[in-house]
């Protein structure tokens, strides 16, 4: 540990005290998975969690391995102050999934045990009675069988394309007689995504004849086709066969696009999508039952290398399909229904009134998200209301609040919606709603001036002409403007008439669909241009008042933690006296507890029922109106220089205080939180003798959660 020596300074980040991004986001993604291991979990919310620990590491290898697969190919050295070099890196990233894959395959061998207890197995087709064998072979001829394409591999076909997380058999074939009846031929077949990955039986019995079964049978697609690939191949002998799946880079990188096509931005964006499917291999996964002859044959058709671009694994590959099994309709094996509640300030009166008389907080998803579409709704059809302006992010499909967009545009408003297409993973679903909203006659922008910077924010803003003349209402949040996300992920949305923030959301659309760099703010923390400078003088004036002797506090909660300035800036505080504790659902690149550097920080990770979402912002020795901030941003290089984000004050005291109330009931929480060691690792924080206390389930009490702060920090 290096000695600080002027107390004043910024230290310098080294991989002393600075996480590798990729180590810790695996840290975060090792403690999804234990909520897997855990028993005391209904079995389908299990498997749930085992389905998301895979999605999540697919979008990992696609995005993040990807880019240090680049860096490694194009032997460019990098400069980050965890110290790891691409090759280095790559490595460790392999040894660590590895360790955790292996977990993975334990519990899901321990979780379908006993679903099967419980009557929900996924079985093998030896295992069936005749009659359901004989169903399983109609549902193959009828169903399977048509969509099959085989691909032979030889001297004028050569190795085909494998798509980004295809299923696929890699099949050796012999002749049956003949001269070559010795030669092996190399056939690929691809599983058909458009196809269940899983086999209701039952449901087959009910198609093709027969009586369901009392035990509810899954079988994996891939053990369906292979236990038929005789009848694929006639003449032929299968010797053997083995599944395999790649990933490919699939991060678009927009920022490089040549300019003379940023005049059509969709158009862009629908090409980029086609070359996701293209990107270079950076994961094979096979079975641990495949031999040395396949595997070679992969290795030298994918062009991947051994040493850190395969990963054996036990059982089925892709384990993403397990949501299927997940949403199986069985309540009695998941979470208890919860429905969310309505704030009674808006049960009994029009949404625009309630908000006259007071700033009105929701938090999701233990508050409806029903208000929010209210909001909109009522602003497309109110005679009232002359324009209506936000930002799109994710919205999902069928979505109520781009409904009520093209109906306002129909009833005569003027509507703006600034979309943001490069939304990663949801680029496609953009363009079809962007276009149709077009189609409508609604204002859609793409994109602010420079094509790399994305529009992050949150924000609606509706104009309505009244007897005092025009007020503006604004809807502010740390999340999208979905519903489906709004019922799984901790957010927090505020609707204000707030002049000052209402004239600031105008200024910022100004600034978003037309030419207004110097625009300047009264209220909202906007990035790229203010946030990060705004932050660090908070954080500075936090450190002047530890330095002048009297009590500071930060509490931030947030997704991730990697910018190097914010991070910098937490350790001076740390060394000024300052009390910091972090909330940080992610990845975490700053180490807390070391001494002369961070033993005045306490960083905790909340993973539950609910994805934490919310971003918060408290700094005791602020002004009372600077005091508290919500916002869109995580403390992340992307976020403060890449991105359009808002972040934005609470300014009503009743507001504050069910902010505060938030975050004190996350920092008691002893049931979903694990605390972060000096070394990168983490704890699950219990304290023995003592119930746990769930902060999640206090929410679903209440939606602030503890109902009386008697805190040191609160002011």
């Amino acid at each position: 540990m290096p000695e600080i020596i002027d107390q004043n300074a910024l230290p310098e980040l080294t991989p002393d005290i600075y996480n590798s991004r990729e180590l810790s986001w695996i840290e975060f993604n090792r403690r999804v998975l234990a909520l897997a291991h855990d028993r005391s979990l209904p079995l389908l919310e299990r498997v749930k969690f085992l389905a998301i620990f895979s999605n999540n590491l697919d979008e990992f290898y696609m995005v993040r391995v990807a880019s240090w697969h680049n860096k490694m190919r194009l032997g460019l050295a990098t400069s980050r102050p965890d110290g790891y070099q691409p090759r280095q890196l790559i490595m460790e990233i392999r040894r660590r999934v590895t360790e955790l894959i292996r977990e993975q395959r334990e519990s899901l061998r321990e979780v379908l045990d006993a679903l099967c207890e419980a009557g929900i197995c996924i079985g093998t087709i030896n295992q069936l009675d005749s009659e359901e064998q004989a169903a399983v072979r109609a549902y193959f001829q009828e169903e399977v069988f048509p969509v099959l394409t085989p691909l032979a591999v030889d001297h004028a076909r050569p190795f085909p394309f494998i798509s980004n997380l295809s299923l696929n058999l890699a099949i050796w074939l012999r002749r049956a007689n003949g001269p070559t009846s010795n030669t092996l031929e190399f056939v690929r077949l691809k599983v058909p995504d458009v196809l269940p990955r899983l086999v209701d039986v039952n449901g087959l019995l009910r198609r093709y004849g027969g009586t369901p079964k009392p035990i509810e049978t899954f079988l994996w697609l891939e053990d369906v086709i292979s236990d038929n690939l005789n009848t694929l191949f006639p003449g032929m002998e299968v010797t053997e066969f083995h599944s395999f799946r790649v990933t490919r880079n699939a991060d678009v990188d927009f920022e490089h696009e040549q300019e003379d096509r940023f005049l059509d931005m969709s158009a862009l964006i629908e090409e980029t999508l086609r070359e996701r499917e293209f990107g270079n291999v950076v994961r094979l996964s096979v079975n641990e039952t495949i031999n040395e002859r396949t595997l070679n044959r992969l290795v030298q058709e994918l062009q991947v290398d051994p040493e850190h671009d395969i990963y054996r694994v036990d059982g089925p590959l892709g384990a993403t399909s397990l949501f299927e099994l997940a949403n199986l309709n069985r309540p009695e094996h998941k979470y208890p229904p919860y429905v969310p509640r309505v704030p009674e300030i808006l049960s009994h009166q029009d949404i625009f009134a309630a908000i006259r008389q007071s700033d009105i907080l929701l938090h999701h998803p233990y508050d409806s998200f029903l208000p929010v579409e209210e909001f909109f709704r009522t602003a497309a059809h109110d005679p009232d209301v002359l324009a209506i302006k936000t930002t799109l992010y994710r919205v999902g499909k069928n979505s109520p609040v781009v409904q009520a967009l093209a109906d306002a545009r129909e009833n005569d408003k003027q509507v703006a919606v600034l979309v943001e297409l490069k939304a990663r993973f949801d680029e496609e679903n953009n363009i079809e709603w962007a276009r149709m909203l077009e189609r409508q006659g609604v204002h859609v922008t793409y994109g602010v001036e420079e094509l790399p910077v994305k529009t992050h924010a949150k924000v609606a803003l509706v104009v309505r002409r009244e007897a005092g003349g025009v007020r503006r209402y604004v809807h502010l949040g740390t999340g999208n403007y979905n519903a489906g996300t709004a019922r799984a992920y901790t957010d927090l949305g505020m609707f204000t008439c707030n002049p000052e923030i209402g004239t600031d959301a105008l200024n910022l659309f100004n600034r978003l669909t037309g030419y207004a760099p110097g625009v300047a703010y009264r209220r909202l923390l906007v990035a790229p241009e203010y946030l990060q400078k705004n932050l660090i003088r908070l954080i500075d004036n936090e450190i002047a008042a530890a330095r002048a002797g009297k009590p500071a506090r930060l509490i931030f909660k947030m997704n991730q933690l990697e910018e190097d300035s914010l991070i910098q800036k937490l350790y001076q505080a740390s060394q000024a006296g300052v009390q910091i504790d972090l909330i940080v659902r992610g990845l975490c690149c700053l180490n807390p507890g070391l001494p002369g550097m961070s033993e005045n920080i306490r960083v905790c990770s909340i993973v539950g029922r609910y994805l934490e979402h919310s971003r918060i912002y408290y700094f005791r020795n602020a002004p009372p109106d600077q005091r508290v901030y919500l916002g869109s941003a995580d403390l992340m290089r992307r976020n403060l220089y890449n991105r359009v984000e808002v972040v934005f004050p609470v300014i009503n005291p009743n507001v504050q205080r069910s902010v505060l109330r938030i975050l004190a009931t996350g920092l008691m929480d002893t049931y979903n939180a694990w605390e972060l060691r000096s070394d990168g690792l983490y704890d699950r924080v219990n304290v023995e003798g003592e119930t746990p206390f769930n902060s999640q389930d206090r929410f679903m009490e209440n939606s602030f959660g503890i109902e009386a702060l008697h805190l040191d920090w609160e002011t």
